[in-house]
């Protein structure tokens, strides 16, 4: 059986939850209704979060997005898709993706892609390349580069490779 918190317990759980790690205001919710507080004590708790800056979206947007790319090594596409599900502002969307320096994304994609390209055993160049852009659209890369880079490295390895289908 699930224990009733008071405000001030619950206040109290909440802040070590969110000094833990960054949370999305959406996460802190759904957090305060598994601890079967109302609205009213909901929107209560979140003012005082906020006023004492436990809680931040701009924040959280900006370290999840350089975490997911440095990390794991996500694509914009994918980190964005994360945040809106996340329920975070477009604003705050755009404040995280120039948390991603241009040079490093563009490092970080050709390292996982040649990675990526090499750890795929498939003989045939086309379910070679259908294995390998469904991987990087995955991570959320951007399919003109997946695509360009497909080129790229079929190109450089088609002596190895066998044509037929």
């Amino acid at each position: 059986m699930n224990p009733v918190f008071s405000v001030k317990e619950a206040i109290h759980k909440i802040e070590y939850y969110c000094a833990y790690q960054e949370r999305c205001h959406e996460e802190v919710v759904q957090k305060l209704r598994s601890m079967k507080m109302d609205s009213d004590e909901i929107d209560t708790i979140l003012v005082h979060l906020i006023k004492d800056n436990f809680l931040n979206e701009s924040r959280f947007a900006c370290s999840f997005a350089r975490g997911k790319h440095r990390i794991k090594f996500w694509g914009k596409i994918r980190i964005v898709n994360e945040l809106k599900f996340r329920k975070i502002t477009q604003y705050n969307i755009n404040l995280a993706l120039k948390e991603i320096d241009t040079a490093e994304y563009l490092s970080t994609f050709h390292t996982v892609a040649e990675k990526n390209w090499e750890s795929i055993p498939e003989k045939n160049v086309l379910k070679k390349r259908k294995k390998f852009c469904d991987y990087l659209l995955r991570k959320g890369f951007e399919s003109n580069l997946v695509y360009e880079k497909a080129k790229e490295l079929e190109n450089s390895n088609t002596d190895e490779m066998d044509v037929t289908v």
